[in-house]
């Protein structure tokens, strides 16, 4: 089975192509810069499969203001890029900035449906890349989205987390003035690798100098910065790899994430590897790459809280934490996903649809998920696992009113036996080995 990921990224939507139901080895990117997890959507187009599509449908529905449910978490996708990497399969569009002040006015019409601002712990704004928006598009953004949703400086940490994904490329003086200015307190910047040769090959548009500058800019009033690489690249050898690593971790981030490139159905690398014009990188490699990630960054302060993501103390991504939490969160734009009473809805993927919908009065959903108490246990379980520190048994049986044995009793017994799952004090957790072939025991346990 080649080595396909479960990616973590943004909370857009996504179809993970022909080879979706092999799930996942390791960690991958499918986005230029994107900080939520692909692959925790991956996992739930896996969940939702494993449900038969019983509850799987297109929907008029409107997002339901009168929720019981206030997620503490809010996501806002901006859909617009300089240029769809090759291997993107988000939902991006280039060339379309004339879009932008329609775009504005659809998000301002979407998060209006809440009838009501919502204070959240964590708000993360990701893409596409909302950074290329224009100074004056940027602002207007960044003064919807706060005042939507204020960061509740009483929460669990003491103060919120406000995130914005950037690339090296256009993020100048001026924009770094407003994000500082709205109060983004973190930036996760899509480096992917500081080698000119494997740059050219991701089509990525920076260089090694334009990143430091970048992070010495960030650095000046935001210092918990956040840097994507990504590994098994085409040409990339592990040795190049460890230089990458390297590099990042002498600009001394807060936070890392290292995700392995993935060949999804649509996207140009997809079309360029079946006509032999790219080589996908031997699976051994790959695991020798994420080997060498998951053993040296730890090493250099590094504590790897996931499978995808590593972190300085005190500086994990929490916006991430609440999916690997199965708890709720709001989700606006198009493309993007929400999760609110065991209902999770999707909105169109097509930028146009969803401008469309929305500016006709439209909902712009277009998927919904219903799930059963059994289901969203299994959810829980699944996406708990991709934490380092796995899932706490006394949690699940408060979040879900299950125990882990009723929900995958026999799944779990035998995975400990092969080695693959261990026990601990409060629950269970991946072991080592377990963290390459997280795809078989996810699969199992669904």
């Amino acid at each position: 089975m080649g080595i396909i990921s479960l990616c973590v990224n943004g909370p857009t939507a996504k179809t993970s192509g022909a080879e979706k139901c092999a799930l996942i080895v390791l960690p991958s990117a499918l986005s230029s810069n994107n900080s939520l997890s692909q692959d925790f959507f991956a996992i739930l187009l896996i969940a939702a499969e494993a449900r038969a599509g019983t509850n799987t449908l297109t929907s008029d529905s409107v997002i339901a203001s009168a929720s019981t449910v206030h997620p503490t978490a809010a996501y806002i996708h901006v859909p617009f890029c300089a240029h769809r990497c090759g291997y993107c399969d988000f939902t991006v569009v280039a060339g379309k900035d004339h879009l932008a002040g329609e775009y504005l006015r659809a998000l301002e019409i979407e998060i209006r449906s809440l009838e009501q601002p919502r204070p959240v712990q964590t708000l993360f704004i990701g893409g596409g890349t909302p950074t290329h928006l224009d100074a004056g598009h940027l602002q207007r953004l960044l003064a919807l989205a706060t005042a939507w949703f204020p960061l509740d400086a009483g929460g669990e940490f003491g103060g919120g987390e406000f995130s914005v994904e950037a690339n090296p490329v256009g993020l100048d003086a001026e924009k770094f003035d407003i994000l500082a200015a709205y109060g983004v307190n973190r930036v996760s910047l899509g480096v992917q690798s500081f080698d000119r040769q494997v740059l050219e090959v991701l089509e990525r548009d920076h260089d090694r100098a334009q990143v430091e500058a970048a992070v010495a800019l960030l650095r000046r009033r935001i210092p918990n910065v956040s840097l994507d690489l990504i590994f098994g690249v085409p040409g990339q050898s592990l040795e190049l790899w460890r230089e990458t690593l390297a590099r990042a971790v002498a600009l001394r981030p807060a936070h890392i994430s290292t995700y392995g490139l993935t060949f999804e159905k649509g996207t140009a690398f997809w079309s360029r590897r079946a006509k032999g014009l790219l080589q996908q990188v031997d699976n051994d490699l790959e695991r020798e790459m994420y080997a060498l990630a998951i053993d040296e960054l730890p090493r250099q302060g590094f504590e790897q809280y996931e499978l995808s993501n590593f972190a300085q103390p005190g500086f994990r991504c929490r916006h991430n934490e609440t999916y690997w939490a199965a708890q709720p969160y709001y989700g606006f734009g198009p493309g993007a996903a929400r999760y609110l009473d065991g209902r999770r809805e999707t909105n169109h993927r097509s930028v146009s649809a969803w401008m469309a919908r929305v500016l006709s009065g439209r909902s712009p959903v277009g998927e919904v998920d219903i799930l059963d108490p059994a289901d969203r246990a299994r959810e829980t379980l699944v996406v708990g696992l991709r934490r380092a520190a796995g899932v706490d048994q006394a949690a699940f049986r408060q979040t879900t009113g299950f125990e882990l044995e009723e929900v995958a009793g026999a799944a779990i017994a035998r995975h400990c036996e092969g080695g693959l799952l261990e026990r601990t004090a409060t629950g269970i957790r991946l072991t080592r080995e377990g963290r390459f072939l997280a795809d078989t025991v996810i699969v199992d346990c669904l």
